[in-house]
């Protein structure tokens, strides 16, 4: 890959990031300013813009633990918009290309194949550590769901951030074993976040 074509790719992992980065800020504001882990509108769809733009630098980066864990985390923002009421404010071309566009991107690679990988490298260690904690962070959101689903509203669990927390460090060690600055930073920060975010939960019980 020339140095253009790489600083163009990380361009795009750094923005996904960078959105990704920006979701947690806000939340983690919006909490503080709350004294409670609150599920703001914002989170969910700063969360859809940089899963697609981070499936894109998974597929530029010919990286399978990216672009599955953000497969499934992708359906689940747009379930999180749905139940906060926003989804249906949003105008339905971009309903549409909300939905066509991963899909088939997602598709695209399927049927394209991952031409840098192989079966040896996905059994690598480090490799299925990348993968358990790209699982692990989307699971907790499969979590968030049902959780969710339960109360009727869009809320985030104590349980979601533990997930975070141990996802994240697996993620960390993926990223520094083969040097991935944009995931480094990324779980970097969630790593901040979420233990951020357990304290105010276990504040918010002692204070009640």
């Amino acid at each position: 890959m020339e140095s253009w074509e790489r600083y163009l790719v990380y361009s795009i992992g750094f923005l996904s990031q960078g959105l990704f980065a920006a979701r947690l800020i806000v939340q983690w504001i919006l909490s503080e300013r709350e004294g409670k882990v609150v599920s703001p509108v914002i989170f969910w769809q700063l969360s859809l813009f940089a899963s697609y733009l981070f499936i894109l630098y998974g597929i530029l980066q010919n990286d399978f633990v990216i672009i599955l864990g953000q497969a499934l985390a992708y359906v689940i923002y747009v379930r999180n918009l749905q139940l906060e009421g926003a989804w249906r404010t949003f105008p339905r071309h971009f309903k549409y290309i909300s939905i066509i566009l991963p899909a088939a991107t997602i598709a695209w690679v399927l049927l394209a194949g991952m031409s840098g990988f192989s079966y040896r490298t996905l059994i690598h260690p480090v490799v299925m550590a990348g993968a358990a904690g790209q699982m692990l962070l989307n699971i907790r959101f499969v979590y968030q769901w049902y959780y969710s689903e339960r109360v009727g509203g869009s809320l985030f669990p104590v349980g979601f951030w533990y997930m975070t927390t141990f996802g994240s460090l697996c993620v960390v060690v993926y990223a520094i074993y083969f040097f991935d600055p944009v995931l480094l930073a990324a779980q970097g920060l969630g790593l901040v976040a979420s233990l951020r975010n357990i304290q105010l939960h276990f504040k918010t019980k002692e204070a009640g």
